[in-house]
Parts: structure tokens; C-alpha cells; sequence
């Protein structure tokens, strides 16, 4: 993300946003809903939807190809591991597809379960879009200067 220079006071994005696969289909969008509203260089939003933004005005639309590294990361195996089924206790129906915050380590982490053999189960922490090149389709709907409530803490207020 690039850095905001001492003068530069930050800025508040509002977007309409569609996100597709490689192939076009629909992975998600905000159309019919609230627009997305970010905090320019909040580590919330990926940089790649930052970077697109940051030189364009209200009412510019958009297509956006964002790389793995610039999005959610490249897909990592090391966090994919096998874990005693003993540690969901207390959950009645594990089922492959379930997602579960983790507090290991120093961070909160979510796993989603992706296999259940007896009394292993197979977690990945790994963000469900990494890995993946993300193609947007984006309309700027807003754009403002932040107020110093959203500067310190980070993300818009309404």
C-alpha cells in the first residue's frame, strides 16, 4: 500500500463492487445492497482495490484484474493440517464446510473444516479467495475526505 504523505489527510471510498471468477461467474457483489465503504490504506481492504481507486473520482466505473499477491496471498499448504477431532468438543454435527475461530498463537485465526476422516479432521486457514486472481468491476460512488473520528480508528463512521 502506498504510504500517505505528512499533508495528504485520508480518504474515504465509497464502491459498488461485482467480483467474478476467471471463467465470469458471479462471486459476489454489493448490487442491490450497501456499497463498500473503506478508509484508503486500512489494512481491511486489499490493495489491489486501493491501488485502483486511488487516482479516480466519483462516478468512474472500472475492470479491475487483481493478482493473488495484491488480493488475499497465494494458497499456503502449511496452513492446512490435520487436527484431533477432540478439539471441536462440544460441537455435536461437525460437518466438512464449517468455519471456527481459532485462538491459537499470538492471533485469531479461521479454519474452515475441509475433510473428516474418524478422528482426524483437516482445517485450512487459508482466506477462502487465496490464491486466486480477482477480476471487479468497480464504481466509485464516493469519495470524501476522512473526518479525524474514521482516522483514528481506522474505518468509516456512519
Amino acid at each position: 500500500m502506498q504510504a500517505q504523505t505528512p499533508q495528504e489527510k485520508p480518504e474515504v471510498f465509497t464502491v459498488h463492487y461485482v467480483l467474478k471468477n476467471r471463467i465470469g461467474e458471479l462471486v459476489d457483489t454489493s448490487e442491490g445492497s450497501e456499497p463498500l465503504h473503506f478508509l484508503y490504506g486500512s489494512p481491511e481492504i486489499i490493495e489491489g482495490i486501493q491501488e485502483a481507486v486511488k487516482d479516480r473520482k466519483v462516478g468512474d466505473c472500472l475492470e479491475v484484474t487483481i493478482p493473488p499477491e495484491m488480493a488475499y496471498g497465494e494458497y499456503r499448504d502449511e496452513l492446512v493440517r490435520k487436527v484431533p477431532r477432540s478439539l471441536f468438543e462440544g460441537v455435536e454435527n461437525l460437518d466438512v464446510g464449517m468455519r471456527f475461530q481459532t485462538n491459537s498463537g499470538d492471533e485469531a485465526q479461521v479454519v474452515q473444516v475441509v475433510a473428516i476422516d474418524g478422528n482426524l479432521v483437516k482445517v485450512d486457514a487459508n482466506h477462502p479467495l487465496a490464491g486466486f486472481t480477482l477480476y471487479f468491476d468497480l464504481e466509485i460512488v464516493g469519495r470524501r475526505e476522512a473526518t479525524e473520528d474514521e482516522i483514528a480508528q481506522g474505518r468509516p463512521l456512519f
